[in-house]
């Protein structure tokens, strides 16, 4: 295969965002994912566990979205802050019915943020909530002046306001957030966004909720409603390989099903491009970024937990998922501008499982690493004609290729998606001369090995020694069901 990469034509920078988190009061993403409380025996910092903290740092992990999900409409933020033997009890109702302490809230979420370097996305209360606990909630974060809440955070210890500059209007308002019509739901986003402050030098990128997947209408209607009010329109689509009521398992699968897999997720580029269609009727300027809050792959939980948790294991087959998506963000970032993986501990796509003092990273967590240097770098052109990988009657490309170029470094990542087959890329390098060149593959015995607390390196990167430079340019020899990123210096 042929693969042309155009190194002095630069198409757009890739949002480092794109390489975002979600994390969800669902299972056990936080409590026992990410916060353990200061008494724990796990080690924490403040109560958040170290050893997540650490790893979530090696992937410069630049933005993470919290409380939810659905959990966001009906969470209100006075019940979780203050002394945590005040703070109010409540039955986490969309995820498993268990009762919530209210311990990790915005005083625990923002320290998270800090720990991590990275930007909070905090998505407020429509479906729920009101008007004014929305606006109290940005007083109380933002405001450095004499208020009410600004005073009541300094009692509850935060004397300087923090930065919070991503802020969600709701969240999936056409369903578990309040079942709106695309056009209550400008009306309403109109509303809250108007007491949506900037306080200070604090300044706020309003993201509307957008549609669930192809759902075409409520991207004409917000963007024609509301466009002039929003910097940011979200959209969710998740890969699933059956439907909703039996989603499929997360390691026990055919090549079938694992080909479905990753046809179902490269219908992420059909969406974002229609979508995209639409809003540049409206935007043609690009101002509105489309923020792909919520993606990854949804199967049946594992079996004997709890079906309310979402807690469901991760193969290889998700690595390459994870690495099709990116792919697919990095062609589109002239308007994909955040996307957060659905999510970061225990929940869907998880990049890092635990189990009480236990953590394994898994092999989505590695393409995150993979992946991480194309963050803020300029997107290249490639052209290629992947040859097709075949099943039945249908067909996707056998090679995802992509590249960027950031601080004079090259770096191309491919997947070759084929269980069976390697393939030879021989790649034209124009506009530049490299001198170097290194790798990192990941890739497994089988597309349904992964990582557990008892062997946690079934599914691990390793250096890459596929590829050689040539006066032509580059020969990579890919192996079968593998990623791999290549630098050129």
């Amino acid at each position: 295969m042929k693969l042309v990469v155009n190194a002095d034509i630069k198409k757009g920078k890739i949002n480092r965002n794109i390489y975002g988190h979600f994390s969800e009061h669902l299972g056990r993403c936080i409590y026992g994912g990410i916060w353990v409380g200061e008494d724990s025996p796990i080690p924490n910092i403040d109560g958040i566990r170290k050893d997540v903290l650490e790893a979530l740092k090696e992937l410069n992990i630049p933005v993470l979205r919290w409380p939810g999900g659905c959990f966001a409409d009906e969470y209100h933020w006075k019940d979780g802050v203050g002394p945590k033997e005040n703070r109010k009890k409540m039955i986490n109702t969309h995820w498993g019915g268990v009762v919530e302490n209210n311990h990790f809230g915005t005083h625990e979420f923002l320290r998270l943020c800090e720990l991590l370097g990275c930007e909070p996305y905090i998505c407020v209360n429509v479906g729920s909530g009101t008007v004014q606990e929305a606006s109290e909630w940005i007083e109380y974060m933002t405001f450095d002046g004499e208020s009410p809440m600004a005073n009541w955070r300094r009692a509850n210890g935060r004397e300087n306001p923090w930065k919070v500059k991503y802020i969600g209007v709701g969240n999936e308002s056409w369903g578990c957030g309040g079942n709106m019509r695309p056009e209550y739901y400008a009306d309403e986003y109109r509303r809250y966004q108007t007491y949506i402050r900037n306080y200070g030098d604090n300044r706020i990128y309003r993201i509307a909720c957008g549609p669930n997947a192809d759902d075409y209408n409520w991207t004409e209607v917000l963007m024609r409603n509301a466009h002039w009010h929003m910097n940011g329109l979200s959209l969710h689509y998740y890969t699933i390989p059956h439907n909703w009521h039996h989603k499929g398992s997360a390691t026990i699968f055919d090549e079938k099903e694992y080909f479905i897999t990753l046809k179902k997720t490269m219908y992420m580029d059909e969406l974002i491009t229609k979508h995209s269609t639409i809003m540049d009727k409206y935007d043609p300027a690009k101002r509105v970024g489309l923020i792909v809050d919520e993606w990854g792959t949804w199967y049946d939980v594992e079996p004997g937990t709890n079906p309310g948790f979402l807690y469901q294991q991760n193969t290889l087959r998700d690595a390459l998922v994870a690495a099709i998506n990116f792919a697919i963000f990095h062609k589109h970032c002239d308007r994909v501008q955040m996307a957060n993986i659905a999510q970061t501990v225990n929940v869907l796509q998880a990049v890092i499982l635990t189990e009480g003092a236990e953590m394994v990273l898994t092999p989505t967590y590695h393409v995150f690493n993979m992946f991480k240097v194309h963050q803020d770098a300029d997107y290249i052109e490639l052209n290629y004609d992947s040859p097709k990988y075949k099943m039945d009657n249908e067909e996707i490309p056998q090679v995802v290729a992509t590249a960027s170029t950031k601080d004079g470094v090259l770096h191309i990542s491919l997947c070759n998606l084929d269980p069976h087959n390697d393939i030879d890329v021989n790649v034209e390098l124009r506009g530049n001369q490299y001198k170097e060149v290194s790798g990192t593959i990941l890739t497994a015995p089988a597309i349904n090995s992964y990582n557990s607390f008892e062997n946690k390196n079934v599914v691990a990167p390793q250096n890459f020694d596929g590829a050689k430079l040539t006066n032509d340019g580059l020969v990579i020899s890919l192996p079968a069901k593998s990623v791999v990123t290549v630098a050129l210096k």
